[in-house]
């Protein structure tokens, strides 16, 4: 299987996930979610990981704010700026709400993502991007946790390879939970219209 198969696989895997498992617990009146509604998917997101200053982050240390996670790697040749660039410009387009909207990336390479790596690379697409690391245990669990995939692709040099993994964002409500997952397919505009939905109904709850 080439690479852009492995890769539209991964996806495609993501997707099916969040179709199978949705239509399973069809209960209450769904959110108009212009990505993929995790709503009912029952993940169960969670982490222990560190940010680049090397302090200990949990879900819950951003309780409060609706959440786009990324799993990705610095060398990542495509896909991962893509993605970013994607994050950014939905950034740009959203006109309220700024500081109730995080943006993370949690390295699926943390042998070459070091703290500085890692940060000055976000933060080459807003300044306001955060990015996460764990040990390869911490990073299992957390990967398992959304169900995203991810495997070094061997290339017989051990400096020089790419990683495989699940090419989407996770958007998390302010409560912690799934809610959304963004394709790459999707404009700044709908990704934004999904986050309103999701600040605006956090408003409503509390």
């Amino acid at each position: 299987m080439n690479k852009h198969a492995f890769r539209q696989r991964l996806l495609t895997g993501a997707m099916g996930i969040v179709f199978s498992l949705s239509t399973a617990f069809a209960f209450a009146a769904p959110l108009a979610f212009e990505g993929g509604d995790l709503s009912r998917a029952r993940l169960a997101p969670e982490w222990t990981l560190q940010d680049v200053s090397g302090a200990t982050k949990t879900l819950e240390d951003y309780a409060g704010k609706v959440l786009m996670v990324y799993f990705g790697y610095t060398q990542c040749p495509d896909i991962c700026p893509t993605a970013l660039a994607q994050a950014a410009h939905a950034m740009e387009v959203l006109d309220t709400g700024h500081e109730d909207v995080q943006v993370i990336m949690v390295t699926v390479d943390p042998e070459r993502d070091t703290p500085d790596i890692l940060d000055a690379y976000v933060k080459a697409f807003n300044p306001e991007f955060i990015g996460l690391y764990g040990d390869a245990d911490a990073l299992e669990k957390t990967a398992d946790a959304f169900n995203v995939i991810y495997n070094k692709e061997a290339t017989g040099d051990p400096e020089h390879y790419e990683m495989n993994h699940t090419a989407a964002f996770y958007l998390l409500d302010q409560k912690g939970q799934a809610r959304v997952l963004i394709g790459p397919e999707m404009t700044g505009e709908e990704i934004v219209h999904d986050i309103k939905l999701l600040l605006k109904e956090g408003k409503q709850s509390s």
